[in-house]
C-alpha cells in the first residue's frame, strides 16, 4: 500500500492555493511548482537569474524538509513565461545540476500564476 504524506516547511513560501508544498509517496517526493517568492511570500524582483536562485532556494528547503536533496532529484519540469529567458535560467540551473543531471522538461507557457516569469517542480527520491 502506498503511504501518502504531505511535506511542508516555513523555509519556503506557503502554497498559493489548495495544494501541498510537496507530497511524499513511499520513497518519492513530489515538489509542487515553486515560483520566485521568498519564504515570507514576497515576490523577488530583478533578473531571471535572481528569480531562478530564489526558486532553487525554495526547492532546496522543501527537499530538505522531505528528507531529500538535489542529488536525489530524478525529474525537473520548468515553465518559462518567455523562452528568451531559457539561456539565463539554464546558467543558474547548471550550477545546481552539473554532475548529477536529472531528466528535465522546459517549456514556454502563455502565463504563470501571480504573473511570474518561471515555475519549477521536481520529483526526488528520499535520501537512503
Amino acid at each position: 500500500m502506498t503511504t501518502l504524506t504531505p511535506v511542508a516547511t516555513k523555509s519556503a513560501p506557503p502554497a498559493a492555493a489548495s495544494y501541498s508544498q510537496a507530497m511524499r509517496a513511499n520513497n518519492l517526493l513530489f515538489v509542487s511548482g515553486q515560483i520566485p517568492y521568498t519564504p515570507d511570500n514576497k515576490p523577488v524582483e530583478g533578473s531571471i537569474s535572481d528569480k531562478t536562485e530564489q526558486v532553487f532556494s525554495n526547492v532546496k528547503s522543501i527537499l530538505q524538509a522531505g528528507n531529500s536533496s538535489f542529488e536525489r532529484v530524478v525529474k525537473v519540469n520548468v515553465f518559462l513565461a518567455d523562452i528568451k529567458h531559457f539561456e539565463e535560467f539554464n546558467k543558474v540551473y547548471a550550477k545546481y545540476f552539473s554532475e548529477h543531471q536529472p531528466a528535465r522538461s522546459c517549456v514556454a507557457v502563455a502565463a504563470l500564476p501571480k504573473n511570474c516569469d518561471l515555475e519549477m517542480e521536481v520529483i526526488a527520491a528520499e535520501v537512503d
